[in-house]
């Protein structure tokens, strides 16, 4: 089997956006929004079992919360604070605070010199999925995707197969020709549910969970003894296929 694309996911995966990202972007809007809601490391390691930001305010609401859930027009209300957490997001990725984890911009380059699709499947939404590459990539970087498949494009988020479903449909390729990365076990039944063999590259809320229906599990792609490239790849394809 031939390798034709490479699809990634994005936080955890392209970079730690997590710990020192999104959950301090949550709490500046809660502040700006007079809540005296604080989301702690450890904490939202346990939000970070929802994906989706909107998602998780709400999962936050009904277990931490539930008095705030008679509050009127509450999902107008969630989405405006989710809002505000992305204005504060789009900040810290401009003001150069959350680089791209080791051996992407190597791997992202590997693969398209040997002219291997490469996409992105997530659940953020666009406007950070393009503020990332921008500013970790350069200006035309989202001209390195194929594909970009991020926010509420499709009616169901990780776990479900739905994204890499969307993003085989606009490749026009099968899953038997594709490698996903993914950081997490949501991540990881996502694009195994799609069909797709997965990489897991752990990140510091993940290392704990289940992996193994991964093809391969590292740190990163740099610090496992040799570097991960398309060659690489491609033998993980076949490896599996052949099994």
């Amino acid at each position: 089997m031939t390798l034709a694309a490479v699809l990634f996911d994005v936080d955890g995966t392209l970079a730690d956006t997590e710990r020192d990202g999104h959950r301090i972007a949550f709490n500046q809007a809660f502040e700006e929004s007079q809540l005296d809601w604080n989301w702690d490391v450890d904490l939202y390691g346990v939000l970070l079992q929802i994906t989706g930001g909107k998602e998780r305010i709400r999962f936050y609401i009904e277990n931490y919360a539930p008095s705030f859930l008679n509050k009127n027009n509450l999902e107008d209300w969630i989405a405006q604070i989710h809002k505000i957490k992305t204005k504060y997001f789009l900040n810290l990725l401009k003001e150069g605070k959350i680089p791209l984890r080791p051996g992407i911009k190597r791997l992202l380059d590997d693969l398209r010199s040997n002219n291997i699709k490469v996409a992105i499947a997530t659940t953020t939404t666009y406007e950070n999925v393009s503020t990332l590459l921008q500013c970790t990539l350069g200006n035309d970087a989202l001209e390195w995707f194929d594909v970009i498949g991020a926010g509420d494009i499709v009616p169901n988020k990780k776990p479900a197969p739905d994204i890499y479903q969307w993003v085989l449909k606009q490749l026009n390729l099968s899953a038997e020709t594709c490698i996903a990365i993914e950081d997490s076990e949501n991540g990881l039944k996502s694009s195994t549910a799609a069909g797709i063999r997965t990489i897991i590259t752990i990140s510091e809320y993940t290392q704990k969970q289940d992996f193994s229906d991964a093809i391969l599990v590292l740190e990163d792609l740099e610090t496992t003894g040799k570097q991960i490239d398309t060659q690489t790849i491609s033998n993980l394809l076949n490896q599996k296929q052949n099994k």
